[in-house]
């Protein structure tokens, strides 16, 4: 192996590392992130059988994450003229990566706690005990927050790369 090829292997075996650690961060596990970190570092679509060498995982945790990397969107199947084998390769977009990211934390995070933020407004509002309109007025304005604060993220999402980064710059100068 020349001094090149174990210098890129050793900064990628790096990053597929701590982007499997970040994984848990997002909602995603540990070797999610590691297949999603190894296809994204991949010039060509791997198998499931490379996976699986290339983390040492079974074939039944590849196959698992890599179909759940599909539908997220994160991961597209590709099929190989003559070949029976599947072979997966990432988005490698950065912002089509963050808008799926994001869509999905919505999907798995956000609304989930936005409907409990409401029940718990809606079942309370007509309390009229100080604990229970201070319990009220609390949730109701956890509930405003995360629902303006998922407003904005689906409209940072929705927008194009470079405008997105035009926004924040102006914002954050």
């Amino acid at each position: 192996m020349s001094a090149e090829a174990k210098q890129l292997a050793e900064a990628r075996e790096e990053f597929v590392a701590q982007w499997g650690a970040m994984g848990s961060q997002w909602g995603i596990n540990r070797t999610m992130a590691q297949i999603h970190a190894l296809l994204m570092t991949s010039l060509d679509p791997i198998s499931t059988d490379d996976v699986m060498a290339e983390l040492q995982v079974s074939r039944g945790n590849a196959h698992t994450n890599l179909k759940e990397l599909v539908a997220w969107g994160l991961v597209r199947v590709v099929v190989k003229k003559g070949e029976r084998r599947e072979y997966f390769e990432a988005e490698k977009d950065v912002w089509q990566i963050f808008t799926i990211v994001t869509r999905e934390r919505k999907k798995r995070e956000i609304e989930p706690a936005l409907a409990v933020l409401n029940r718990c407004s809606e079942g309370t509002k007509e309390l009229k005990t100080p604990e229970g309109r201070a319990f009220h007025d609390q949730v109701k304005q956890l509930e405003e927050f995360v629902g303006f604060a998922s407003k904005v993220a689906d409209k940072v999402g929705s927008m194009k790369h470079g405008f997105a980064i035009q926004m924040a710059a102006k914002m954050l100068g």
